[in-house]
């Protein structure tokens, strides 16, 4: 895997994840919550996020070879699915407004839901991590790196909330909203290219010989 693929990879993980666009949600679950308890709140949304992603990683292509579904299908699939995810970032209502809307207040179940899903471990995110480790195109080495490079996401997302206090002195909520749009935007553009990708899959883009260049 080159340092291209790598970086690629990297920037995808992150803007799924959307460690900034996450603080919000941090500090719902935290609201009223004595902060000595803030730093177990950070560090079990992150387990639990890390655990389903790692689920979806090591089993999610198994199970959709399992029903007979052809990875192109669910990568052209999960790409629209993550175009349609970027366009509510960029146009809709803000991620972390939907989801602390939608949470309820028990503090420690906090770290479960809305922390760890669905705004950490989102269904964007768990689409991506399938697309990544497509068995077919990616030996066990490369989706090892992979993991390891959804593992640093999941730590910088970790130490993003640790200081989240800060962080929310230094850009606010409104800060943290713009991040998200333009993530969206970045998102929008990797949707675009697993659509295209899923096509080569399939074989649907592909010309027959002696066809127009």
């Amino acid at each position: 895997m080159d340092v291209s693929s790598l970086a690629r990879e990297f920037i995808t993980l992150f803007v799924v994840i959307d460690p900034i666009g996450t603080l919000p949600v941090f500090y719902f679950a935290t609201a009223g919550v004595p902060s000595h308890f803030h730093r177990r709140i950070a560090m079990r949304a992150v387990a639990v996020a890390g655990a389903v992603l790692m689920l979806f990683l090591v089993a999610g292509q198994l199970v959709l070879e399992a029903l007979g579904l052809r990875f192109g299908s669910f990568q052209i699939a999960g790409g629209i699915i993550l175009f349609l995810f970027a366009l509510t970032m960029i146009f809709g209502e803000s991620k972390p407004s939907r989801e602390i809307e939608e949470a309820g207040r028990d503090h420690m179940e906090g770290a479960v839901f809305p922390l760890a899903m669905p705004s950490i471990a989102s269904p964007g995110a768990m689409l991506a991590i399938v697309v990544l480790t497509d068995n077919h195109r990616n030996s066990v080495p490369d989706q090892i790196v992979t993991a390891m490079l959804l593992f640093s996401v999941l730590l910088i997302t970790l130490a993003v909330l640790l200081v989240g206090a800060r962080l929310k002195k230094l850009i606010g909520t409104t800060g943290a909203s713009v991040i998200s749009r333009v993530m969206g935007i970045v998102l929008a553009t990797v949707a675009v290219d697993a659509v295209l990708g899923g096509f080569e899959a399939l074989d649907v883009m592909r010309l027959p010989p002696g066809g127009p260049l």
